[in-house]
């Protein structure tokens, strides 16, 4: 009874009522519940609603932008449905708090975990597509990306902060952008990892992220926040005005 009303106050927040159920609460079973408990977990409809969710927005974003290349399609898209987009869409209706964990999943913080819940979207898309059809799961995404696809699509706008960072010091005919682990704290599935990125001999930035991706992109934006703060003060990296690296840490 508890998990109807669950299931049916998660319903009436998307908007989307299902005439099985059973789908629903699928899409939401973590396999640390489902192993536990002997019922089928979500993997199977992530896989489902990962090509789903490719088709939905390759669509709209190819009759959104019909001047735009295939290069462009192809990074806005990537952004769109990557995990960090995905999550946080999904907070919007706080999807974690209505999926099923074992205990110890629930106690280290499964929840609000990025990759669970991104991975909960994914399997409630190909729930969705499975109970209602393309054309309702395709309105139900767009509502959900479409303030995502119009912020990435916007001129200017730099999501990949390593990529921007190496074609400023490229310009420049200076020597590529070094990444090294400074920190590396906690436990193996939660790990936090402190990464600074080097150039011309000098540490330009610094990243904190629960994986090494997330802060190398964290370390380049500083880096390049701070070379293009530099340039228009026109003041040189290798002035002295960061500390220098020891040679050791980036061995």
């Amino acid at each position: 009874m508890q998990r109807d009303k669950e299931l049916s106050d998660l319903e009436r927040k998307l908007r989307i009522f299902f005439l099985n159920k059973q789908l629903l609460n699928q899409s939401l079973t973590h396999s640390s519940y489902a192993n536990e408990s002997e019922v089928p977990d979500n993997e199977r409809l992530e896989f489902l609603g990962d090509a789903v969710i490719k088709l939905a927005v390759s669509e709209y974003i190819y009759n959104r932008f019909p001047a735009r290349p295939e290069g462009d399609l192809t990074k806005i898209r990537a952004d769109v449905i990557s995990d960090e987009t995905l999550a946080r869409v999904a907070t919007r209706v706080r999807l974690g708090e209505y999926l099923l964990l074992s205990e110890n999943e629930k106690k280290t913080g499964g929840d609000k975990r990025r990759s669970n819940v991104a991975n909960a979207f994914e399997s409630l898309v190909g729930a969705i597509y499975l109970d209602a059809g393309l054309g309702k799961v395709r309105d139900f995404l767009i509502d959900f990306l479409r303030g995502e696809i119009e912020k990435v699509s916007r001129e200017g706008y730099i999501k990949d902060y390593k990529s921007a960072l190496q074609e400023f010091v490229q310009k420049k005919k200076w020597p590529l952008p070094q990444y090294k682990v400074l920190n590396e704290t906690g436990p193996k599935h939660e790990k936090q990892f402190v990464i600074g990125v080097r150039i011309k001999g000098s540490i330009m930035g610094q990243g904190e992220g629960m994986n090494k991706k997330d802060a190398e992109q964290k370390a380049a934006e500083k880096a390049l926040n701070q070379l293009n703060s530099m340039e228009k003060k026109k003041v040189s990296p290798i002035k002295g005005i960061f500390h220098k690296v020891k040679k050791s840490i980036w061995v």
